[in-house]
């Protein structure tokens, strides 16, 4: 009995020499089954042209126009500035100029701030939770309600609570406690600030939480035995074992975070409406109120070029010197 080639098998000819040359034999649908994870991939594409590319293109040609209302209907007829709406945003002696570097500072002290506290009780609530006890998991499940709750409905929540005369936070300090000479005014004013950091730690720091607790499962228990075995205490633990095998997890977190405060725009806009005070005039709002509230398109898209190019440069600096220590470190 003469054993049977199976048909996936490379066909055998034989040469004039004598030789056995093995050509494979083509697969029909081999080509097929590689190019349909492209395939795919072409809807997701598709939307994130239509969702991000295009309006941010958009939006690059309009910071080049003088596009104010008069020109809605139709502004491509818009007159054409070149970079006179740069030169108006970046112009720090004119008032746009000026109000757009307060607003730009109080951007970045905000987010400082914001996205070091959302780290800092991430991190411990995450550490905190590695040891095991008595209702855990209900533990964790509250912790990532504010991160699970929509934006608007948790925002709105705050405003009722931060209300000057029935509000929830000034019956506790004032009222109840009396840390407080008389009720604040935390929607208005310089309280405003600590106002939208409140809500901004609040909402933000169940997501530090969560990817720390994440990264903590990779880390090896032998380390902590090794560590205990040496004589080091929890804290030094902490900065020994933990903080260094959390690094690579840290520098993605710290980077999206400060990505998403940067640029938030729900929280302060839900918090204090269409004009957000002084104290707490963040970048996003301002944008906003350039655009919708002037009716100066051509000069909100500049401003809104400017913060794309100046969070890429940021981004850029920030991946580069993270490389730069991760080899380092490696070395």
């Amino acid at each position: 009995m003469t054993p049977t080639v199976p048909a996936a098998e490379a066909a055998v000819h034989k040469t004039p020499s004598g030789a056995v040359n093995r050509t494979p034999r083509r697969r029909p649908g081999r080509i097929r089954r590689i190019g349909l994870p492209y395939l795919l991939l072409l809807p997701a594409l598709f939307f994130e042209l239509l969702v991000h590319i295009v309006p941010m293109v958009i939006g690059t040609v309009m910071s080049f126009k003088e596009l104010t209302q008069f020109y809605i209907r139709d502004w491509n007829t818009a007159p054409w500035a070149g970079l006179g709406n740069y030169k108006t945003a970046v112009d720090f002696n004119a008032p746009a100029g000026e109000a757009l570097l307060h607003s730009f500072f109080v951007t970045v002290g905000f987010t400082l701030l914001s996205v070091g506290l959302c780290w800092f009780i991430g991190t411990a609530a995450a550490i905190y939770m590695q040891d095991t006890f008595a209702g855990r998991g209900l533990l964790r499940a509250l912790f990532l309600i504010p991160y699970a709750l929509p934006v608007y409905a948790a925002v709105i929540t705050w405003v009722f609570m931060f209300q000057h005369d029935n509000g929830l936070v000034n019956h506790v300090l004032h009222d109840q406690l009396g840390l407080t000479d008389k009720a604040s005014f935390w929607l208005i004013g310089d309280n405003s600030f600590y106002a939208l950091l409140t809500v901004s730690v609040w909402k933000g720091w169940p997501f530090a939480f969560l990817i720390v607790m994440a990264g903590l499962q990779n880390i090896p228990g032998e380390l902590y035995e090794a560590a205990a075995l040496d004589g080091a205490g929890m804290w030094q633990q902490i900065r020994r074992v933990t903080l260094p095998s959390l690094r690579p997890v840290n520098q993605v977190l710290l980077l999206v975070l400060f990505l998403w405060t940067f640029n938030d725009f729900n929280t302060p806009y839900v918090l204090f409406g269409k004009s957000a005070p002084e104290a707490a005039d963040l970048i996003s709002v301002h944008i906003y109120q350039a655009s919708f509230v002037t009716w100066n398109f051509g000069t909100g898209s500049a401003m809104s070029v400017l913060l794309l190019l100046f969070l890429l440069v940021v981004t850029s600096v920030y991946l580069l010197l993270t490389s730069r220590g991760r080899k380092a470190a490696d070395a």
